[in-house]
């Protein structure tokens, strides 16, 4: 087997800004989850890291319903020349949590329990900025539930999700 030359291999790199979020639970969760993500989109409180990593930005946030923006780009890519599905993931994930955040009261928080994702097209760092859309089915006091999509600039759906949100109360996460 021979090694086969595919063009000049192109070096870039990638330099990640971000705060160290706050270690105080109690200050983190003293306002309602459309509160923090409010004040997060109006660039009153840091961005959670994830964010500089994946390149996500709020659009809209209302009670159950979030829209967030994201640019894929070849640091994203897996070995075949796409948008690596943890990308699909971390952003569909990122938009049903903080659909289901919207809808929490002060001292509340949340965790994923589990997201199943559809990969429907694939993206690359051709496809340009994607929108992803969530919004909470269902509200319960221990469980909520959410879908999401993402979407090219041509609104063609990329992938889809569904989502389970463990709620805890502030002091089940002390």
């Amino acid at each position: 087997m021979t090694n086969q030359n595919l063009g000049a291999p192109s070096t870039r790199s990638r330099t990640l800004h971000y705060e160290v979020p706050g270690r105080d639970k109690r200050a983190l969760f003293a306002r309602t989850g459309l509160e923090q993500l409010r004040a997060v989109a109006a660039g009153d409180t840091p961005p959670p890291p994830i964010s500089s990593h994946i390149g996500l930005d709020f659009v809209t946030i209302d009670d159950g319903d979030v829209v967030m923006t994201a640019v894929p780009d070849e640091s994203h890519y897996n070995p075949i020349g796409s948008v690596h599905g943890g990308f699909f993931a971390t952003v569909l994930d990122s938009v049903c949590g903080c659909a289901v955040h919207t809808t929490l009261p002060a001292g509340v928080g949340y965790t994923s329990l589990e997201i199943k994702v559809s990969f429907l097209r694939p993206i690359t760092a051709d496809t340009g900025q994607v929108t992803a859309h969530g919004w909470v089915t269902r509200r319960g006091r221990s469980a909520s539930f959410a879908e999401a999509d993402i979407r090219d600039s041509e609104g063609r759906v990329l992938a889809t999700a569904s989502s389970t949100c463990l709620i805890i109360q502030l002091d089940a996460a002390s």
